[in-house]
């Protein structure tokens, strides 16, 4: 019997759970600190999107054109809006995502992700009360919060903690990127990779679960960095990863740089081998939540052709049957050196 070659998320879902469980991705409002009221700054890759769910999207994968168009990416323009305003679309986007995820995919349970921009951004009755008003609208397995290492502090990891005996899990997606200090410097990503280390040891202290998100193909980057990145994240004993390979968006300053042919973006073929090095050098445990984006196609740049994750996925497993590899053999050889 061949071995299982990564640790996939949904199969650990439908096992600890005993059923399907898909997440409401819900925007709360939230804007970025890495960014400024206008909409200038932030990462080099960050469009005006803030990852939210594509059923969120008005164009997203609705849009009627493939085609690329530079002008889709719009800077979004930050403007507070009141509590009351911000639970109400909340519960409006659960309601819709509900309907969503269990017409098309037939989950069974669902677990709430607050995932657009950096949901701990704001003071703590902020948060107390947008994330109650969440999780009072159905029953959830996971309380799932995307946020950026210098947006968690003592006082947020108490809160997000205090939803423990609500839901079953609560985890924090922390943003890392890159293991890689200078990497970090020239994406402008605005933290450093210690202070993600710190962020991990406080939500492990309180009993919240991590997983860290990667780009894999950072400007400047190769297979040596891939690996530092990867003995990071498993040095910060990370419970989960998502992997991202690198797109250029409409709108940023790293489109601008691929304008002038100052970055390449990997290849399918390329993103597959420095996908498997990653998982080999993590430890077998990690939960493996996603291996790449999946931006629009009109607000994508570049690489216009890529597979999409269910092929992905297989082309993974089989490269790393053929190679005879699976996650975590590479960590556990330098454990023991």
């Amino acid at each position: 019997m061949n071995p299982e070659r990564f640790r996939s998320y949904g199969p650990w879902l439908e096992k600890t759970y005993g059923c399907r469980v898909y997440r409401i991705g819900v925007d709360g409002l939230f804007s970025c600190p890495n960014r400024n009221s206008d909409g200038s700054g932030g990462c080099i890759y960050c469009d005006g999107t803030g990852s939210k769910a594509a059923y969120l999207r008005p164009e997203g994968k609705l849009s009627h054109s493939d085609a690329f168009d530079p002008r889709a990416s719009e800077v979004i323009l930050f403007h507070p809006l009141p509590l009351s305003e911000r639970i109400a679309s909340i519960r409006r986007q659960i309601a819709r995502g509900n309907e969503f995820v269990r017409r098309r995919y037939k989950a069974e349970k669902v677990s709430l992700y607050f995932q657009a921009w950096t949901n701990t951004y704001g003071t703590v009755a902020e948060l107390k009360a947008l994330y109650d008003a969440a999780l009072e609208v159905m029953p959830f397995c996971e309380f799932i919060v995307s946020t950026r290492p210098d947006q968690i502090d003592e006082a947020k990891a108490d809160l997000l903690a205090s939803y423990k005996g609500k839901v079953q899990r609560v985890w924090v997606e922390l943003g890392l990127q890159s293991g890689n200090d200078r990497t970090l410097e020239r994406i402008n990503r605005g933290h450093t990779v210690e202070r993600y280390l710190a962020a991990v040891r406080l939500l492990h202290k309180k009993g919240i679960l991590v997983s860290t998100h990667v780009i894999l193909g950072l400007p400047g980057e190769g297979f040596a960095d891939y690996a530092h990145t990867a003995a990071v994240v498993a040095s910060a004993k990370s419970d989960a990863v998502k992997i991202h390979n690198l797109d250029v968006c409409g709108g940023t300053a790293l489109y601008d740089q691929f304008l002038k042919g100052e970055i390449a973006v990997p290849s399918e073929a390329r993103h597959l081998e420095a996908t498997e090095l990653f998982l080999r050098h993590i430890p077998a445990n990690v939960l493996i939540q996603r291996f790449l984006c999946e931006t629009p196609s009109h607000r994508l740049a570049a690489p216009r052709r890529f597979c999409d994750k269910n092929s992905f996925v297989i082309a993974l497993r089989s490269l790393m049957e053929t190679d005879k590899v699976v996650q975590g053999d590479l960590y556990e050889q330098q454990r023991h050196t």
